[in-house]
């Protein structure tokens, strides 16, 4: 079992930056990926990144290229979101998922077994 629980969401106006946080606890968390997603009203759930267990390795979705740095402290069980330069089509929730059993369908949310509750991020024009 993994509990992830979401932080770092709130309003911040066009070309702001936020940093998200989750944090992990039960197995452990350097043994699995993680990933963002988000997801706005009446759209499906979008992949944004995701960071290999030992954190060698990233993933950017097209939105997210450029502008997000996934980031991870194994030390601290806890998984980082920096975003910049952020637009208003970036307002959703977001949120963080373990990947425990592997996969190389990363986009996929299916393919993760654990989720947190959501951070919800507006961005006003």
């Amino acid at each position: 079992q993994v509990q992830l629980v979401e932080s770092g969401g709130g309003l911040v106006q066009a070309g702001g930056s936020l940093r998200l946080s989750c944090v992990a606890s039960g197995r452990a968390f350097s043994s699995y990926a993680m990933g963002w997603f988000r997801q706005a009203p009446g759209k499906e759930r979008e992949f944004v990144v995701v960071i290999t267990s030992s954190g060698d390795r990233t993933y950017y979705g097209d939105s997210a290229k450029g502008r997000f740095t996934i980031s991870r402290d194994n030390a601290k069980n806890t998984v980082y979101l920096q975003m910049n330069s952020l637009k208003p089509e970036d307002t959703a929730v977001y949120y963080c998922a373990a990947d425990v059993y592997g996969s190389s369908r990363y986009e996929d949310p299916n393919e993760y077994d654990y989720w947190g509750q959501g951070t919800q991020v507006t961005v006003s024009s």
